[in-house]
């Protein structure tokens, strides 16, 4: 299974992309051993429509162009479901074993995501209560998809 973020927004150069490039690197490295064909993280740029309605769809219009055709949608979203690191591996180690060709998890912009891309979202996850920059929910998620790795090889990373 091939893993796949589509973020609105650009990470530029600093210690946020440093963070995501780190732990997108430690995934290649432990995934490929787990059957995962890889992590490709793809950047939407932000709409610069005035109407936030607008915005959303212009933002969910790029990301679904850049999506492939056959996959389980994931929305990064602060009305989702928070859910524990444990949790989130056991998604992906049974996408994976259900041979998923694509997980593509989806970051929206300042306005967030349009109700219909959070709509076809199979599982909609929170990180927590809060509202996070889209920088720092990035870096997050790949964390978390690094230590899902770590999980399904019972690597000691975790130890939750």
């Amino acid at each position: 299974m091939r893993l796949v973020v589509i973020a609105v927004g650009r990470l530029k150069q600093g210690p946020e992309r440093e963070l995501a490039d780190r732990y997108r690197g430690r995934f290649a490295d432990i995934g490929r051993n787990l059957g995962f064909r890889g992590l490709d993280v793809h950047e939407v740029a932000e709409s610069r429509a005035r109407d936030a309605g607008q915005r959303i769809r212009e933002e969910a219009a790029a990301v679904l162009a850049l999506a492939p055709k056959e996959m389980i949608l994931v929305a990064l979203d602060e009305k989702g479901k928070s859910i524990d690191s444990a949790a989130f591996a056991e998604h992906l180690g049974r996408w994976r074993d259900e041979s998923v060709a694509d997980a593509v998890f989806m970051i929206g912009g300042a306005d967030g995501l349009s109700p219909e891309l959070r709509r076809r979202a199979r599982l909609s996850v929170a990180f927590g209560a809060a509202t996070w920059p889209h920088q720092m929910v990035r870096v997050m998620l790949l964390e978390q998809i690094y230590r899902a790795a770590t999980i399904l090889a019972g690597h000691p990373y975790h130890r939750g």
